[in-house]
């Protein structure tokens, strides 16, 4: 197998692509190393310095100038999903290396399905109940819970994802309020929701969801500041980017007590590192970045990564090109 092309996958950490696809051609063509565990600096390198074509599971792992200067023999370079927030593909397009992505199968209904179960888990306290029910109790002072009927839900974008949690919002009877740097009267109205300030939706939403791309206007959007507007019974949900919010100020303000409550699926490094503070912050229910995790988008990520090494190996033209 010495002189087949070198593949390189990284960010499988769900071991899932190779379970939806056939990889018999490919397997038969390339030689391909799959990598399960984040790899960073030396190793990352080490991993990759063959490669004649590298594939990235989203943009787990993060691929910079210097980065791809090393690497002189890299022909192809693919991305699962529509979108690498930390792909430098400018530095591949300079050196005219193509870059294929994939289809990002139904991201988009199952992010939206993982932010309400985060809004009903956190509300409804569910990870407590349950610990009640393990340890052999049954209630306590924590049982008698709050309802988000006639409450208020701030959202912040109201793009495919916003717009379906504000679905999901109104049909709960809740009241719906939105902002972003460029909503409208008439985009909100569309959606059943009302068009507010920053800082309205802040301090008067009982459920703040946040669903922006974090681009130089948005990026720390949500600081110490606008933390401590928020209502001392509010949870704060973000399955969108974690630069959204500044990491370390939320810790304080969860400590402080203002939002009363986060709900968090995305992180500055992720996986979590074992001793982070958020891991031990009060008030705060975490999953690992779940929000596009699920077996019909893994499925379209693993077609779309042998589709387009087929048509590579077959020198066809690739079926998705990645448009800057």
């Amino acid at each position: 197998m010495a002189n087949l092309p070198s593949v390189v996958i990284l960010g499988d950490y769900e071991q899932a692509l190779r379970r939806f696809s056939n990889w018999t051609k490919v397997d038969q063509r390339c030689h391909i190393a799959i990598y399960h565990e984040p790899l960073h600096e030396e190793a990352l390198y080490e991993a990759v310095k063959d490669a004649d074509v590298i594939v990235l599971v989203r943009d787990r792992i993060p691929f910079n100038e210097a980065l791809i200067a090393r690497l002189p023999k890299l022909k192809l370079f693919i991305f699962t999903g529509k979108r690498n927030g930390t792909l430098d593909a400018s530095a591949l397009i300079s050196r005219n290396i193509p870059i294929a992505c994939t289809p990002g199968g139904p991201s988009k209904e199952t992010t939206t399905e993982l932010t309400w179960a985060l809004i009903l888990g956190a509300s409804k306290h569910l990870v407590r109940q349950n610990k009640l029910i393990g340890s052999g109790s049954w209630r306590d002072e924590c049982s008698v819970l709050p309802m988000l009927a006639g409450e208020r839900l701030g959202i912040i974008g109201l793009g495919s994802i916003g717009s379906s949690v504000a679905r999901v919002g109104k049909a709960f009877g809740m009241e719906l309020v939105t902002w972003s740097p460029n909503m409208t009267a008439e985009r909100a109205t569309a959606q059943n929701a009302k068009s507010v300030s920053l800082e309205e939706l802040l301090k008067t939403s009982k459920v703040v969801s946040l669903h922006l791309v974090a681009g130089a206007n948005t990026k720390g959007l949500i600081g110490a500041e606008e933390l401590a507007m928020m209502r001392p019974d509010a949870l704060l949900v973000n399955t969108s980017r974690s630069a959204l919010i500044n990491m370390h100020a939320l810790r304080d303000a969860l400590v402080a007590g203002r939002p009363g409550q986060a709900a968090i699926d995305v992180f500055d490094i992720e996986p979590l590192p074992a001793g982070d503070p958020l891991r031990s912050a009060p008030n705060l229910l975490t999953t690992p970045h779940l929000g596009f995790v699920a077996e019909p988008v893994f499925a379209e990520f693993s077609k779309g990564i042998v589709n387009t090494l087929e048509a590579w190996l077959e020198m066809r033209p690739l079926p998705h090109p990645f448009e800057p």
